[in-house]
């Protein structure tokens, strides 16, 4: 599934969904930073492996964290939902993020000696925080376009920097099953879902809520950046 990540990403959109205005604005909108996180320290070390073993394994334990506020908003977002089978995706979703993402991250866990206390007493870090509470606040205060608005860069972000690192990481780069796992077909397959129901929401929203929908989109990129950035340079409270 690696492919070439030009600028010209926005223009083979339409091959992930028939309906793609909202998704093609969204990620034209936010191609630079999408860009400045695909090169960032931390993804461009875990391409070519160097990335320190402390510095993933921070990175492990707040993103187990952040999947359980995630796996909230998609109930949450297929609580709201409008058609049976959005809700029916919603909800694997959230199954999917607790259940199937957490067992990626046990075995993460047991290779870094990560047990059920050491877990639950690490605290979220700051950007961890912040992104689990305002997308639960958005989940729960929001219509139901701008909540997809807001869950969709992680799955989209997730599904292209894999892509990107699987093409041009090594066969024994050591973070081997978390590219595997973000580049490969059955994710791929769930974020075009997300983009297809995104866009879906977008096409009877008015021009003003598509512009929440947008402005969710473009804070939740900016907090995918935040998160892994926070993880690279052990980001903590200072009080």
């Amino acid at each position: 599934m690696a492919e070439d990540l030009s600028a010209d990403r926005v223009s083979r959109q339409p091959a992930l969904s028939q309906q793609a205005e909202f998704s093609q604005e969204a990620w034209a909108r936010n191609h630079a930073a999408y860009e400045t996180i695909r090169a960032m320290p931390f993804n461009a070390e875990l391409a070519d492996g160097s990335l320190s073993p402390e510095r993933f394994r921070r990175y492990i334990v707040q993103d187990a964290h952040y999947l359980i506020g995630f796996g909230r908003a998609l109930a949450l977002a297929a609580a709201k939902a409008p058609h049976p089978d959005r809700i029916v995706q919603f909800a694997r979703g959230a199954e999917t993020a607790i259940v199937v993402e957490r067992a990626l991250h046990g075995g993460f866990f047991r290779d870094y000696g990560i047990d059920a206390a050491s877990f639950a007493a690490t605290p979220l870090s700051p950007a961890c925080d912040h992104y689990v509470a305002w997308l639960m606040a958005s989940a729960y205060a929001e219509p139901y376009e701008v909540v997809l608005g807001a869950l969709l860069p992680c799955f989209w972000i997730y599904a292209e920097v894999g892509r990107d690192i699987f093409s041009r990481a090594a066969v024994d780069n050591p973070y081997r099953a978390w590219i595997d796992t973000y580049a490969g077909e059955e994710f791929g397959e769930a974020v075009a879902a997300m983009i297809a129901a995104t866009d879906e929401a977008a096409l009877e929203a008015s021009p003003a809520l598509r512009e929440r929908m947008q402005a969710a989109y473009a804070h939740a990129t900016r907090l995918e950046y935040l998160f892994w950035d926070g993880a690279y340079r052990d980001r903590v409270w200072p009080l």
